[in-house]
């Protein structure tokens, strides 16, 4: 690519060492690179650092080593010893830090709040988070969310942009880091990137990477970025372009759709959920869940408004709770077992009466990592969804994974089975 087309390209530096050690999960990386993707910056690493100077300045020292135009951090702007990253940034950027004091009355305005609230002493909270209010030299300081204000530093190499590590602050004072001058003047290049996803449910994924090997003989796919994921037990694929290679993302989408036509779901972006709450306009959805305990309805009520269409559920995971909440009949239990098309399809149907729903999921089976058997291993499910006019699809597949995945995956089928029912469709498993 010529160097007048190169793509803008960031980094991410998420400190703290109760994420680098897996106490709790990094949530603001994935959502940085995702934002940054929508706006065509092209984000080459994102590193976590423990809450260490050396080790942040050595992110940092990477990043620019590599030829970012961009680096965003998250984390490190709180009051205490270990939040260390306006000073290393600021030494990154050669700036001594200076105390910013219309920013210091701003937090001390906002501790205030906390101090009579809590009864805490407000000179010593001023005190405590003085610190916050000391920026590098020519710096642009971002009003807080919470009491951490963010930072924009300027370099002889990247711009940074400093932001707090609490998610909810960082989102609310994304926009305005990026509407600074820096910022903005970081990004100045930016060329659009397109992104087109198709999601496949009921393929492994060695057909998909086959089909695309296959294409590329024909068809030159240099000029798209393609990502592959399974998500859920779907495949979503990623195709991402710059202008001028739409027809030949065009052209890959369509092939894929027409080889894979029955199990493709989704080429509008749209997920199986938001096409469940779609289809479910006007009606009334009861579910009974017994391997799942609760997890479909959970799904199910994932998305604002579904209160609309969500009837209620019943988690009947005990015989005696099959027989006294979904009225499932005791012959059944005995002939064939909890886990069994037959007593799902009475779980499904006793999930009718019970909300006066218009459609009906029963969800049993075994997670694991025991009770499983010859002829009912770990990973067998029977899923059954039926409608009040009688209409039924129902499925008891062996799903493969732990029991996590197998409990999950199971919500996924029955997803695509309800998404089947009601747009009339046949179901390809």
């Amino acid at each position: 690519m010529p160097v007048s087309q190169r793509p803008v390209r960031a980094g991410i530096v998420v400190t703290g060492t109760e994420v680098l050690t897996g106490r709790i999960s990094d949530r603001n990386g994935p959502w940085l690179a995702e934002r940054l993707g929508e706006l065509g910056v092209e984000v080459s690493h994102i590193v976590c650092v423990g809450d260490r100077a050396p080790d942040l300045r050595a992110a940092l020292g990477f990043l620019a080593d590599v030829g970012v135009e961009l680096i965003v951090t998250s984390g490190g702007l709180g009051p205490t010893a270990d939040d260390l990253t306006a000073e290393v940034v600021g030494e990154f950027a050669g700036r001594e830090l200076v105390l910013d004091e219309a920013m210091e009355e701003r937090i001390a305005e906002i501790l205030a709040g906390f101090a009579r609230r809590f009864r805490f002493d407000a000179e010593a909270l001023r005190e405590a988070n003085r610190k916050q209010a000391l920026v590098p030299e020519g710096a642009t300081a971002i009003d807080p969310a919470g009491t951490a204000p963010g930072l924009v530093v300027p370099t002889d190499g990247p711009t940074v942009i400093v932001l707090p590590g609490p998610p909810r602050e960082l989102k609310a004072m994304w926009p305005e880091a990026l509407a600074t001058d820096a910022a903005r003047s970081a990004m100045a290049k930016v060329t659009p990137i397109h992104t087109d996803t198709l999601r496949i449910f009921g393929i492994p994924e060695s057909e998909l990477a086959k089909s695309l090997r296959e294409i590329e003989g024909d068809l030159d796919l240099a000029p798209l970025e393609i990502t592959t994921c399974l998500r859920r037990a779907e495949l979503e694929i990623d195709v991402r372009y710059r202008d001028g290679a739409e027809g030949v993302a065009k052209g890959l989408l369509d092939e894929l759709a027409d080889r894979f036509e029955r199990y493709v779901f989704s080429r509008d972006g749209s997920t199986i959920d938001q096409q469940i709450a779609s289809l479910l306009a006007d009606r009334r959805i009861g579910i009974a869940e017994s391997e799942t305990a609760g997890l479909l309805a959970a799904r199910l009520t994932e998305i604002p408004g579904s209160s609309a269409y969500m009837a209620g559920g019943v988690v009947a995971y005990s015989n005696e709770a099959k027989r006294e909440l979904l009225d499932v009949p005791e012959e059944l239990l005995e002939r064939h077992g909890a886990v069994s098309p037959e007593v799902a399809e009475a779980m499904a149907d006793g999930a009718l009466a019970r909300f006066h729903a218009d459609v009906g999921v029963a969800i049993t089976g075994i997670a694991g990592p025991g009770g499983g058997t010859d002829e009912k291993p770990v990973g067998y499910v029977c899923i059954c969804v039926k409608l009040a006019s009688g209409e039924i699809v129902a499925r008891d597949p062996v799903l493969p994974g732990d029991r996590a995945e197998i409990r999950d995956r199971s919500t996924t089928v029955a997803m695509h089975l309800v998404r089947r029912l009601l747009r009339g469709e046949d179901f390809p498993l």
